[in-house]
Parts: structure tokens; sequence; C-alpha cells
């Protein structure tokens, strides 16, 4: 095996951890930075990178390796979090997770590896890239752990990010990542999974929200027309939303699609000239789901389009892969057209493609059609 000179990207959890470790016992020259890429309110309770850093400077300890503190928080703010605050505002439910990777771990965290002199960058994440040998492409493959794999949030990687990118965990289950940083006697061992976007942490989304969008409160009516609570204001919900509406006691109007007078309302729409949020009674409302839906702003980490055909596909992280075919496909826009319809599929989320275990590619959720 050749060796390398590897910049892993340590962020204070237990599967960069392991990267580190695995990386240096593969004999690489292995060397950790701590990405910081928040500053607004950064020693709350919420969001503290502070106490991830000693976490990171821990591990590096232990595994025997240097580690570098580096701060992306400007690169953050303008080109993660201004378009997050950007399609909010449009009434969109953005990911900005997927950006941030696009953005800011695999460019300017990349960036500054190789000029520190690496010859390649790892991370955490669950999923693989494979060099295919007919092609001379890099192949995004899902992790082998299906409960863990991340390829969804990466899939706007390019064919040059790919090609200097590691996930050594890629290639494990979780249960044996936890084991590997018992052995070795990581400090992080048993550290909880970090959730949510590092910069709302765990509190109230709402909350956050509510100091950088103003609010514009309007009614909420069910699918007869009906009046039935008052919003905060359209950016504040998304589709398929069922907690925080207000209108838990409020009883359907007549016989409604979906579920009986006692089951609960989910968002549905917004309609962002009229300022109403639709909502409806049941999981299974028509309104809540859709057969098709259109993509823009695609993105293919295959190296090229796909040809039109038949595929699988994920609307939403966290969801089993939906049969589809996708038609009209180009460098920017595709649709996709689904055996069986998918739920809540949500303008400003991504659909992402898959053949098989390869993911190549997908596209920011344009408008979907729904049942009626």
């Amino acid at each position: 095996m050749k060796h390398h000179r590897i910049v892993v990207g340590l962020s204070g959890g237990v599967d960069s951890a392991v990267t580190a470790h695995l990386l240096k016992k593969q004999g690489h020259e292995v060397v950790g930075i701590f990405m910081k890429n928040w500053e607004d309110d950064d020693d709350s309770e919420f969001c503290s990178s502070n106490i991830d850093f000693v976490d990171a400077a821990a591990v590096a300890d232990v595994v025997g390796i240097e580690i570098e503190h580096v701060n992306f928080a400007a690169d953050y703010k303008d080109r993660v979090f201004a378009e997050f605050l950007r399609e909010y505002q449009a009434g969109r439910t953005p990911n900005p997770d997927i950006l941030c990777n696009a953005e800011i771990k695999f460019k300017s965290f990349l960036d500054h590896a190789l000029h520190v002199g690496a010859e390649k960058i790892a991370t955490g994440h669950y999923a693989r890239v494979r060099l295919n040998q007919t092609t001379g492409l890099h192949e995004l493959l899902k992790g082998l752990d299906n409960s863990k794999d991340q390829s969804y949030f990466l899939h706007r990687l390019n064919q040059s990010q790919l090609s200097k990118t590691l996930f050594p965990v890629g290639e494990l289950l979780k249960t044996q990542v936890r084991q590997i940083a018992e052995e070795i006697g990581l400090p992080n061992a048993k550290k909880k999974d970090s959730t949510g976007i590092c910069f709302i942490g765990e509190r109230p989304f709402r909350d956050f929200l509510n100091r950088y969008i103003s609010k514009e409160p309007g009614p909420i009516k069910d699918e007869t027309g009906r009046t039935i609570g008052k919003h905060v204001g359209l950016s504040f919900y998304t589709l398929g939303q069922r907690q925080g509406l207000g209108i838990g006691g409020i009883k359907a109007k007549g016989a409604q699609r979906g579920g009986g007078e006692h089951t609960p309302w989910f968002v549905a729409r917004k309609d962002m000239a009229k300022n109403i949020l639709w909502v409806v009674q049941g999981h299974d409302h028509p309104w809540l789901l859709s057969p098709q839906l259109e993509a823009a702003d695609a993105s293919w980490c295959s190296g090229s389009q796909p040809m039109a055909g038949l595929y699988a596909a994920k609307t939403r992280y966290r969801q089993a892969d939906a049969h589809c075919a996708l038609t009209s496909p180009n460098a920017a826009e595709f649709a996709l057209a689904f055996d069986e319809s998918q739920w809540a599929v949500t303008p400003g989320q991504s659909a992402v493609l898959y053949d098989g275990e390869v993911c190549l590619g997908g596209g920011v959720i344009n408008s979907a059609v729904t049942l009626s």
C-alpha cells in the first residue's frame, strides 16, 4: 500500500476519531484539523465548539497525531448560512448539511489541507469511494451500515473532490466503530452522536429562526377553505410538520380524506402569495402524497448526468430507496416519477438518485405533483 500524507477532519466525535486511528495504523502520515464553522453564540449551551475541540485534541493525543484548529466561520456564513436564510425566507426547507459538505468540508477544508501538503483528506462519514477501473471515474457508494449511510449528504461532491477523499468508517458498522474506539482507549468512545445542524444545536428551531427571519402571521386553513388557526409566518413551517401547529383540538369539518375526527393535522401546502398555511388531517391524505417531482440545481457526483431510465431515489434522509423513473435529465434539471407516491416531498430538500449502491448525484426539489 502506498502511504500518503492525510489530513483528517477531527470533529470531536467517535467516527472521525476512529478514522484517524485506522489511517495511522495503516502507516499513513496523519494530521488532524478541527474545523470551526460557527461563531455566533458559540459559548452557549446549545452550540459550543470549545467542548468538541477539547475532545478532538484528546483524541489526537491518544492516536498520536498533531491537530490544528482552523476557522472557516466566514466561509460558512457567506456560502452556507446565507443560502440557508434565503431558502427559508422563500418558504422552502433547505438542507444546510449538504451545502456544508460541498462548500466547506470538501472545498475550504480540502483547499487548506492541500495547502499544508496533504495528498488526501479523510472524514468520519459513512460512505465509500471506489475507482471504476473501466471508466476511470470515482464512484460514491453507500456506507456498509445501511442505518448510518450518509451518501445522501455527499451527493454534491465532484470527481476532483472524490478523488482526494477517504471514508474509512464507511467500510464498517457503527457497532464496530464503537468497539474499536473502546479497544484503543479513545476518550470519546461512548460520546453520543451529534444531532441537528451545527449552528442550531439542540435549541428549538423556531427560536433560532426568530433571530434572523421576520414573522408575518396569517391564516391556517383546512382543505375546505375553513380558517382553523393562525400561523406565525410561513418560513417557520415545513411540509409534513405535525407538531407546533396549535390546532390539536380542532375537529375536521365533514368527512376528511385521510383520517377521522381525532386524526392529527399535518402541514400540506404553503401559499406564499396569499400567506396561507394549508393543513390536512391524516398521514396519508392525498395532498401529502406525490407521484412525481421536479428538481433543479443538479449535481452529478458520477461525473456526468445519468441517462433516463429506472433508478432508486431518496427525497429525504433516513428513508428507504424508492423505485422511480428518471425523465428529461440534463446538467441542471431532472424529473422523477415514482412507482409509489412519496410522502411530504418538500421543496428545498434534495432528491438523490441511486443505481444500486452507487450514488449518482441529485438536485434540489423545486416542485412536486400531489394526488389531488
